[in-house]
């Protein structure tokens, strides 16, 4: 799922391309997509964008109200602006086309016209759980926003108590959009590797020099990736969004070696999701119990990296 970073590059790209611009009509291939019926969506059609957002892990395109057209600049958060929004979930993924692109394909949802091309929305996968929402005014919008704060403006008093609001391990507590921002799977473990924290240590149970790890891990990390990916993209679109990249320390690279001590990235995997975690780095060598492996091994699930390597050796 596109996460802060991946957010804040396609804001920088549509930027340059649909600020300004008049949304010309949107085409939907796919009418499960559209969650809202009023505003109806034949309503944005020729009204100009005035503002870009980030709501959490969502899109938000601000387009100019019915007074609008008489001004020459429109005010940030009139409670005249109509709103689409536009959340891509796990396999949603944006596309710059050029103006009027066909939407062939099963994978294609919807495409927003412009006069210098066609932002094209698709969604790989049979599941459909990308959504697209149209509302007026700043309230029905702050409506769509799950509450987390922005870590990026955030102190670190704040953040500590965002945290701290429930007793919950450090890795459901960063990816929870009540919390915090725009933080999901993928960058949380880059997160708490950069911290050199477990995965599971408890919120309540962090000591005062932890938080201040973790705090200076969570920006730090989030704005390395914002600053790679921008820098990966230049003057392009980003058409390359994905959880998992070569560059990070251990999401999605279970097996490898830890770029800090070379230990072999350990994981626990759980419904949809996995961590992955370095146990030399993170854990002091103890292996974090994966559910369905632990549940069938019992007691011969190994507690450290050396009963893990001498059960390798049996």
């Amino acid at each position: 799922m596109p996460e802060l970073p991946d957010i804040t590059a396609y804001l920088s790209a549509l930027e340059t391309r649909i600020l300004g611009q008049k949304l010309e009509q949107v085409r939907l291939a796919s009418f499960t997509l559209l969650r809202t019926a009023e505003p109806p969506l034949e309503s944005v059609n020729g009204r100009v964008v005035r503002e870009l957002r980030r709501i959490g892990k969502r899109i938000a395109i601000g387009l100019e109200g019915d007074s609008a057209p008489h001004r020459q600049k429109f005010a940030a958060g009139d409670a005249g602006m109509l709103w689409l929004v536009l959340h891509l979930m796990i396999a949603g993924r944006l596309h710059w086309k050029p103006k009027g692109a066909k939407l062939g394909g099963r994978n294609a949802l919807a495409a927003f016209d412009f006069a210098p091309g066609s932002l094209v929305l698709t969604e790989a996968g049979s599941k459909r759980r990308a959504s697209l929402h149209v509302v007026a005014g700043e309230e029905a919008l702050r409506g769509l926003d799950p509450g987390g704060i922005d870590v990026m403006a955030c102190d670190l008093a704040g953040f500590r108590g965002a945290l701290t609001a429930e007793n919950r391990t450090l890795k459901r507590a960063l990816t929870d959009p009540r919390l915090l921002s725009g933080i999901g799977n993928a960058y949380s473990d880059e997160i708490l590797h950069a911290a050199q924290l477990s995965p599971v240590t408890l919120t309540h149970r962090l000591s005062d020099e932890g938080w201040e790890r973790l705090f200076a891990a969570t920006r730090q990390t989030l704005q390395l990736w914002i600053d790679r990916l921008c820098a990966q993209t230049g003057d392009g679109f980003p058409e390359k969004v994905t959880a998992f990249r070569p560059e990070m320390a251990v999401h999605g690279r279970f097996g490898e070696p830890c770029p800090r001590c070379g230990e072999k990235i350990q994981r626990i995997r759980y419904a949809d999701n996995e961590t992955d975690y370095c146990a030399r780095c993170q854990t002091g060598g103890k292996l974090l119990a994966d559910r369905g492996l632990s549940r069938l091994l019992k007691q011969d699930w190994p507690r450290t990296l050396d009963e893990l390597e001498a059960l390798k050796r049996r």
